[in-house]
């Protein structure tokens, strides 16, 4: 949805009027977390620090390959869950989440919404597949803590958990005292909109390039941005 239409316009203005709770993926909509240290590098690095102890094995060659570090952990933690090497693989993974934190990159118009969404009454959590540590860091570079704390509900040691797992959306929404339908989840990927379809919460897609919001719409959103604009438009009007 790229709101040129009035229906566009009056179906978007209906998932923003109903929201109470805003419910925010990170890594997307809020910054570009690998913007300036290489998301691609840190899935090689994690792939190379595993063959390192011989368990090249582990992964399938698409997973190798794949140049995500989330499907890399969750490949390994699939075949040992809980383990002492997925705990040290994912404080790998932490670490350089910690790294990219420092170059992230706003997503345009992200601080301006979340700061007017604030003011206008409505409460914000962050659920997310990432450390929340590496939440609370970003956030606090940009002022933006106070929007959200204490409802900073990221990547636990239990990984089975994560989207599109509801897990995370359900501790937000149970925290906060809050009915699904009055809640609204803001994500980038079909993940995320899967994880919102279980939680019984309204979706709204946020996609930087029409590639995406095709991958998204294909997954099933049926309202997709590719600019917050519009969003902080209706706000503030």
């Amino acid at each position: 949805m790229t709101v040129e239409t009035e229906n566009d316009q009056y179906h978007l203005a209906n998932l923003i009027k109903g929201a109470r709770v805003v419910l925010w993926d990170f890594d997307g909509p809020i910054c570009r977390l690998f913007a300036g240290h290489s998301a691609d590098r840190v899935a090689s690095d994690l792939v190379s620090w595993l063959e390192g102890r011989g368990l090249h094995g582990l992964l399938t060659e698409t997973e190798r390959e794949s140049l995500d570090p989330q499907v890399v952990l969750r490949a390994v933690d699939r075949r040992h869950p809980g383990s002492d090497l997925v705990a040290e693989l994912e404080e790998r993974l932490t670490q350089e989440e910690l790294r990219a934190a420092s170059s992230a990159m706003p997503t345009p118009y992200a601080d301006p919404l979340i700061r007017t969404w604030t003011a206008v009454g409505s409460r914000l959590a962050i659920a997310t597949n990432n450390s929340a540590l590496v939440v609370r860091k970003y956030l606090a570079s940009r002022g933006l803590v106070g929007c959200f704390a204490p409802h900073i509900y990221g990547r636990t040691q239990d990984l089975h958990h994560l989207k599109p797992d509801p897990h995370c959306l359900n501790r937000a929404l149970n925290a906060m005292g809050a009915a699904p339908a009055d809640a609204l989840m803001i994500g980038d990927t079909p993940s995320d909109r899967e994880a919102a379809v279980q939680a019984g919460v309204p979706f709204l897609g946020y996609a930087s390039n029409p590639r995406k919001a095709k991958v998204l719409k294909e997954a099933g959103a049926g309202a997709v941005i590719e600019s917050l604009e519009p969003v902080l438009g209706l706000l503030r009007g």
